[in-house]
């Protein structure tokens, strides 16, 4: 206990609750707080560190907000599972951006069908309306933990041998590598802010209103000017977040 309230200065300019913010942060940081572990209540951490309530409450919930802990009523607050950083960098997939890092990726299919292209699909696409797609909707998967809801759409004239595979659990650019022929070398990626509709939560198994990121991104093979393939992906933002190296 005195080394917790050693940590709060009542005198300094910085703020009590800013002070205790950064004390839970570098107790999650450094593994004293594991991930899923319940932290101190707001009454425990107040009575600790001698200040009010409401000031604890104030860092708990920054805290919540940026995605280091969350809430379940009734129960109290937890440390929230590390996120996975995922460079912007190059192109690759999400099996080997997971192999990269020891991460099992898992795939589950949710459908797979033949579809007339609508006619934002086929400006994606480049392609014209009512046009052949191939539509691949899965659950991408980190060491079993649901982590986006991917939707592919691909030219079906190009990709007609994928049809009716088994593409769970397999790396969807490997595929097109080994049974179509097909090196996806180029994309244009877009990210941004995005709603969940309760069946989507319940496939990412996350609350209808917790945070998440839309990724489009269109594909195109080497020396091609159409794109073969546009992705949607929605990603779960508390365990998602992206990295952009950038030189000056």
């Amino acid at each position: 206990m005195k080394e917790k309230k050693s940590v709060i200065d009542k005198n300094s300019v910085i703020p009590l609750y800013f002070q205790v913010k950064e004390y839970l942060r570098n107790e999650i940081i450094t593994g004293h707080f594991k991930p899923e572990q319940l932290i101190p209540s707001e009454r425990e951490l107040a009575e600790e560190f001698e200040i009010n309530r409401l000031t604890v409450r104030q860092a708990i919930n920054e805290l919540v907000q940026e995605g280091l802990l969350y809430r379940q009523r009734g129960v109290g607050t937890f440390v929230s599972q590390p996120k996975i950083e995922q460079p912007l960098t190059s192109l690759t997939s999400f099996s080997k951006d997971m192999q990269n890092r020891g991460i099992v990726p898992g795939a589950q299919v949710v459908s797979m069908k033949v579809i007339p292209a609508t006619k934002q699909l086929a400006s994606r696409l480049q392609i014209e309306p009512q046009e052949e797609v191939l539509e691949l909707v899965r659950v991408r998967t980190a060491d079993g933990e649901p982590m986006a809801l991917e939707r592919s759409y691909l030219r079906y004239d190009q990709v007609k041998p994928l049809y009716g595979m088994d593409m769970e659990n397999v790396s969807l650019y490997q595929k097109l590598e080994e049974v179509c022929g097909i090196r996806l070398v180029k994309a244009i990626q877009t990210i941004e802010v995005a709603s969940v509709y309760p069946e989507e939560a319940g496939i990412l198994e996350i609350g209808p209103h917790e945070p998440a990121m839309l990724i489009e991104r269109t594909t195109y093979t080497e020396g091609a000017d159409k794109p073969l393939e546009f992705v949607r992906s929605l990603y779960r933002g508390d365990r998602y977040k992206f990295k952009i190296e950038m030189n000056l």
